[in-house]
C-alpha cells in the first residue's frame, strides 16, 4: 500500500465521504435510467470541477493544483466504490496528452478549460473490437484528418478528442468533420463511435515517438484504479451478504469453504491494490511507465473479473436481478477489463518489455 501525504488522506477521504453521501450507486440507478447519452450527471460533474478534481494533475499554470497521478487515482477509486459515471479519468488522460505533447499555446488554450471543467475531453484511439493501437488508419492531409474511431470512452459529451492518426496524435475539436454515434452498451456509459471527415487537426508534435504509449499508459491505470474501487466494494458488499444471508439454518459467513473464497479474494485485491498503486506512483516519477502500467491493468483485469464473478456468484440468485446492485459492478467491470487492453494484451506487453 502507498504511503500517503496528510493532504492525499484528506483528498482520499473528502471523495469517500462526497461519493457515499452525493453520489450513491442509488444515484448511477437514476442516470442509468434516465438513458442519456452522455451517461452520467452534469450537475455532480460540475460539484467534482468545485472540489478541483478536474485539474488534480494539470500545473498550477493552467488552472489546475499538480497533484499528482497517485491522488487523482485514489479519487477514481472512491468514485468506482459508488458507481459514480463522470468523465474525470477520460479528461486526465486526454489532458496527459497535451501535457506531454503539446505547445505552449495548446496547453494554454485547453489545459485551463480542462482544470476547470468547462471541457471535457477524451481519447479517440482504436479503430476496432480490441485494444489495437498499432491497427490505425486515420490520417491527416493537410491539417485534416479522416478516420473511424470505435468506442470513445466519454465520446458523445466530448468537445475535444485526442486522435491517433498513422503519424501521431492530433488534437480535433467537435464540430464540423466530427460526427457521433451513439452506441449501447452492457454498462450504459458513453462508448461512441467517431466520424472524422475532413475534421480540422492540430498535432502534437512534442511528445516524440513514444508519446501515444505513455498516454496509453495513464489511460490503462486510471481504469485501474476504477476497477480497484469496485472490487473492493464488491468484496464489502459480499462479505456483508455472507454475515446476514441464513441458509440451511446456518449463516452462510460459518461455512468454511466460503471463508476460503473469500480470504483468497481479500489477498488478491490487496495484489491489485499494490499494483495499481505502483503504476500511479511510476507515471509520478516520470521516466518509462510502460512495464509498471501494464502490470497494473494485467492484474486489475484478473481480480477484476474473478470478484465481479464471485460477488454475483456468492449472492445467487438476487445477484442477478437489476433490482440489486451487484450486477452493474460486474457489467463496469467486464467493459474495464477490455478498455486499453486486456490482460492477455497486457500480460504480453509485460513479457516482450522484459525480454521474453
Amino acid at each position: 500500500m502507498a504511503v500517503l501525504t496528510d493532504e492525499q488522506t484528506m483528498l482520499r477521504d473528502m471523495a469517500r465521504e462526497w461519493a457515499g453521501n452525493e453520489s450513491p450507486v442509488g444515484a448511477w440507478r437514476k442516470v442509468r435510467d434516465a438513458g442519456e447519452a452522455a451517461g452520467f450527471d452534469a450537475a455532480a460533474f460540475g460539484t467534482m470541477a468545485e472540489m478541483g478534481w478536474t485539474g488534480i494533475i494539470i500545473p498550477e499554470a493552467q488552472g489546475g493544483s499538480d497533484f499528482g497521478w497517485l491522488s487523482l487515482g485514489l479519487v477514481i477509486e472512491e468514485l468506482g466504490k459508488t458507481m459514480t459515471a463522470s468523465p474525470l479519468a477520460a479528461s486526465a488522460a486526454a489532458a496527459s496528452a497535451i501535457l506531454l505533447g503539446g505547445s505552449d499555446e495548446q496547453k494554454m488554450a485547453y489545459l485551463p478549460r480542462i482544470a476547470s471543467g468547462e471541457l471535457v475531453a477524451t481519447l479517440a484511439v482504436d479503430e476496432g473490437p480490441r485494444h489495437d493501437p498499432a491497427n490505425t488508419a486515420a490520417s491527416v492531409s493537410d491539417g485534416k484528418l479522416s478516420g473511424t474511431k470505435a468506442f470513445v470512452a466519454e465520446g458523445d459529451s466530448a468537445g475535444l478528442f485526442v486522435v491517433a492518426a498513422t503519424d501521431g496524435l492530433y488534437l480535433v475539436e467537435a464540430g464540423e468533420g466530427v460526427s457521433v454515434s451513439r452506441r449501447h452498451a452492457v454498462d450504459f456509459r458513453s462508448h461512441a463511435e467517431i466520424v472524422f471527415d475532413g475534421a480540422r487537426a492540430a498535432k502534437l508534435a512534442e511528445g516524440g515517438t513514444g508519446l501515444l504509449d505513455a498516454v496509453l499508459d495513464r489511460a490503462a491505470v486510471l481504469a485501474s484504479a476504477e476497477m480497484l474501487g469496485m472490487a473492493g466494494q464488491s468484496f464489502d458488499t459480499t462479505l456483508a451478504y455472507l454475515k446476514q444471508r441464513v441458509q440451511f439454518g446456518q449463516v452462510l459467513a460459518t461455512f468454511q469453504a466460503l471463508q476460503h473464497r473469500m480470504a483468497t479474494l481479500f489477498s488478491e485485491i490487496e495484489l491489485m491494490r499494490s499494483a495499481v498503486e505502483a503504476g500511479l506512483t511510476a507515471i509520478d516519477r516520470g521516466g518509462d511507465t510502460r512495464a509498471a502500467a501494464s502490470l497494473a491493468k494485467a492484474k486489475a483485469n484478473e481480480v477484476g473479473h474473478l470478484m465481479s464473478r464471485e460477488l454475483i456468484q456468492l449472492h445467487g440468485g438476487i445477484g442477478m436481478t437489476d433490482e440489486y446492485d451487484a450486477g452493474f459492478y460486474l457489467k463496469r467491470m467486464r467493459v474495464l477489463e477490455q478498455m486499453w487492453g486486456n490482460a492477455a494484451y497486457h500480460r504480453e506487453r509485460f513479457a516482450r518489455l522484459s525480454g521474453f
